[in-house]
């Protein structure tokens, strides 16, 4: 069954309050590529060689609402009350080792993604990575979808004063690109990343690729999608086109 698509007049009015675009912002983990699946796997083997939860498996609503999408040591903190911090922090590097073993030969891009990348990258809009993974899974995902050259700019919410859901990665990336948050957009994958996308001031896609929709719905999201096919999603973008190239045609001439 098809995913039920939330695209009221009121939601579609905050992306078109944005014209003429100018930047795009995307996260990484479950939005580019659908890595859920990969971090359940790692945390659910993990936690159970340490005894969490008496030895038994974390179900994948366990994940989806403590761990998808939040800081590594915010997990670590949840997860591991009674550890200190560099036990918790050894146990997060571990499993984000297994996680990139894994990643290797098992990660793919959300459907569409090239698709929308190749529609960005000709409508001339800036763009950057902005995740809370550490700097080495990001610059191995983005490697291996491909995206080397597609991301201007990679923001590492662990290098920020503040991680996701604090809205400083997302402000980082505005600074880098030199953009305006009135002229951005966001896709994100999980409650954290848009409460983030939102506290900086943009509208935000909601990518409901294993988050419950309402759950994206609740955190902020002003258009929920199944994927980067998604009719919906192109009805929004085609409606931006016109404004777009409008302010490539004036950058143009202003060059001349």
């Amino acid at each position: 069954m098809s995913i039920a698509i939330e695209c009221h007049t009121e939601s579609m009015e905050s992306f078109s309050k944005l014209a003429p675009v100018e930047a795009v912002l995307f996260d990484i983990d479950g939005t580019i590529c659908d890595s859920d699946p990969i971090h359940y796997y790692a945390f659910r083997e993990m936690l159970q060689e340490v005894g969490f939860n008496n030895g038994e498996p974390i179900t994948e609503e366990f994940f989806s609402e403590y761990i998808s999408g939040k800081h590594n040591p915010d997990i670590g903190k949840f997860l591991f009350p009674e550890w200190d911090h560099d036990k918790y922090m050894k146990f997060m590097d571990d499993k984000e080792v297994l996680f990139c073993s894994l990643a290797k030969d098992q990660l793919e891009p959300v459907n569409g993604l090239h698709k929308l990348c190749k529609w960005i990258e000709d409508h001339g809009l800036k763009r950057a990575a902005v995740t809370n993974a550490p700097r080495a899974n990001a610059e191995l995902m983005i490697s291996k979808l491909g995206l080397v050259d597609f991301f201007q700019f990679l923001v590492i919410g662990s290098e920020c004063e503040r991680a996701k859901p604090f809205p400083d990665p997302y402000l980082k990336g505005l600074e880098l690109l030199g953009a305006s948050p009135k002229h951005t957009f966001v896709f994100e994958d999980s409650a954290s990343g848009i409460r983030a996308g939102v506290a900086a001031g943009m509208p935000v896609v909601g990518l409901a690729t294993r988050n419950p929709e309402q759950v994206l719905k609740d955190a902020g999201g002003s258009l929920l999608i199944k994927d980067y096919e998604d009719l919906n999603l192109w009805n929004m973008l085609h409606e931006l086109e016109p404004s777009i190239a409008e302010n490539l045609d004036a950058s143009d001439g202003n060059k001349q």
